[in-house]
């Protein structure tokens, strides 16, 4: 039963990243239902004023970093990302593509192939890149490629993230000290109006906690802070190293939706940054969405998608995959693990 909870519970983070907002259509006028998994119809939060991508970018182009959320694996919102980029690429040529699909350990892989020294196969083997790479995020990293622009692996490393999942955040004072002076300074910084988003989503699924429960929603909490946190930091220090470089970040909304998680954490270590952020909106299939206008702070700029298909319907099969998925390697442990 305690796998199951932690493949839920594990599961349950993945989608935060990049779960979305629905929206009432009768409460739009600016905007109908985009028709292919592909389309996406962009619109002004302020105002609802529907956009171009062109129109879009000529309104950010001046922007320190824009911040793309996405539903991952979504059709449309990896085609707008890139065609933000290209976009923003017109307007303001010194560009650097950050993104939250790569951990920073692994950089190393992306600079070899953006140097030429490696095959796109032995980058996606020797990044870890996520299984939709090909799907999602080549034409990203190809057009950063083909323009010399550099790209940053943002994330914190994947086993550092899971071992603060079930040890706590105490689990990086047992780091080596060359590895705990990569992550950031104030790894877990905070906002309150982030934690009170992340238990109403937790709480929302797995109703009324008992104490361990708790403790393990709380790690995982601390793990979710440990990534926005350092794409906070990397995306800082790649303006360090690019100065006058427009930094375009793709990542899961949740790290961005309302301006909070990485978004947040950018304002607090560095207020004098402008930061734009771009949200996705999954049209609903329903008439019980909640309106227009209780998710216009979700971002400065929304587009609306189409629902992608339920993956299952069965619960039995549902949770034998989840376990499957997040079922630990044997040789996959942490240093005090006691979970």
């Amino acid at each position: 039963m305690k796998e199951l909870f932690i493949a839920v519970l594990a599961l349950l983070i993945s989608n935060l990243s990049g779960c979305a907002t629905m929206i009432h259509a009768s409460d739009s006028n600016s905007a109908a239902r985009p028709q292919t998994l592909y389309e996406t119809h962009l619109i002004d939060a302020e105002n609802g004023t529907a956009l171009s991508v062109e129109s879009l970018v000529q309104r950010i182009a001046s922007a320190d970093v824009v911040v793309i959320g996405e539903y991952h694996g979504h059709q449309a919102a990896h085609l707008l990302q890139s065609q933000i980029q290209s976009a923003l690429y017109r307007q303001q040529p010194l560009q650097v593509l950050s993104m939250e699909q790569f951990t920073f350990d692994n950089q190393p892989a992306i600079d070899a192939y953006l140097s030429g020294k490696t095959g796109e196969t032995e980058m996606i083997e020797d990044s870890s890149a996520w299984d939709n790479y090909r799907a999602s995020y080549r034409p990203l990293v190809e057009f950063a490629r083909q323009h010399g622009l550099p790209v940053i692996a943002a994330n914190a490393p994947a086993a550092i993230v899971r071992c603060v999942g079930r040890t706590g955040p105490g689990y990086l004072e047992r780091l080596p000290a060359a590895d705990r002076a990569q992550l950031p300074d104030n790894a877990f910084m905070d906002t309150p109006a982030y934690r009170e988003k992340f238990t109403a989503a937790i709480s929302s699924s797995h109703g009324a906690a008992d104490d361990a429960m708790r403790k393990r929603m709380n790690n995982t909490y601390k793990a979710q802070l440990l990534r926005d946190n350092t794409m906070a930091s990397r995306i800082l220090a790649a303006r360090g190293a690019h100065p006058g470089h427009q930094i375009v970040h793709t990542t899961g909304t949740f790290h961005s939706e309302g301006h909070l998680g990485t978004v947040a954490m950018l304002r607090q270590r560095a207020p004098e940054v402008s930061v734009t952020v771009i949200s996705p909106v999954v049209w609903p299939a329903d008439e019980e969405s909640a309106p227009f206008y209780e998710n216009r702070n979700n971002g400065d700029f929304l587009y609306f998608i189409q629902p992608l298909p339920e993956e299952f319907l069965d619960e039995e099969r549902e949770h034998k995959a989840m376990s499957a998925r997040f079922r630990r390697p044997a040789e996959d442990t942490c240093q005090g693990d006691s979970t």
